[in-house]
């Protein structure tokens, strides 16, 4: 379980998943305050996505979005100069409830969340295996017609699932939607209905005479 008060890494473009690795720079004073304090304890932050208009505030408390996904600190090299090359493992999805106001000297912000189970029901087992093979053969084209390799098939449904929604060319909102989802079935079919817009509006743009691309 999830600690009751977490600290929180707002970026804009980031979106961590559960069981997903990420590698992170980190180079600002108040999140090498963070890295350091979490080093020292649990090794656990949350990763959440900055809403639209943030430049405006950047160094102050910009809104997030309410669902993020804690991770654990993996690996860690910490520089001469104080930064950080840090390796995130996505924990397990969370909901914002509030922030909290910070102590004396603490430069970085943490607030207080509930943790969002998505284990897979056993029920959904094979259904869950059904639209995984459907979401493979959607990206066959991505991959110039072979995922031999790729995707490999000994991997949980979910941590591919969760991998996928991480890893290809989804816009941050995107992937904010993605984690939405609650669970991997219901992820995983967003996801196919998602690849099926992009493949139509790429078609539809072939066909004008445009280059579409699926990403």
């Amino acid at each position: 379980m999830l600690p009751f008060s977490l600290p929180i890494f707002p970026l804009p473009t980031v979106v961590l998943f559960p069981n997903v690795f990420l590698p992170l720079h980190i180079f600002e004073a108040r999140y090498r305050q963070m890295i350091g304090e979490a080093l020292a304890g649990d090794r656990i932050i949350g990763m959440v996505l900055l809403q639209a208009g943030y430049e405006d505030d950047y160094d102050g408390a910009p809104p997030v979005y309410a669902t993020g996904c804690s991770g654990l600190i993996t690996h860690a090299e910490k520089l001469g100069d104080g930064r950080y090359n840090l390796i995130l493992r996505g924990l397990e999805k969370f909901s914002i409830h509030g922030e909290e106001v910070a102590a004396v000297g603490r430069l970085y912000r943490s607030a207080v969340i509930t943790p969002i189970d998505e284990t897979v029901r056993a029920t959904e087992r094979d259904e869950l295996r059904r639209e995984r093979q459907k979401l493979q053969e959607l990206l066959t084209p991505v991959f110039s017609g072979s995922l031999d390799g790729r995707l490999p098939d000994a991997m949980p449904d979910e941590d591919l699932i969760n991998a996928l929604a991480q890893y290809l060319e989804f816009d941050p909102m995107e992937k904010l939607a993605l984690l939405e989802r609650q669970g991997a079935l219901a992820r995983c079919r967003a996801m196919i209905e998602l690849l099926e817009m992009k493949a139509m509006i790429a078609e539809q743009g072939s066909g004008n005479g445009d280059q579409g691309t699926v990403h």
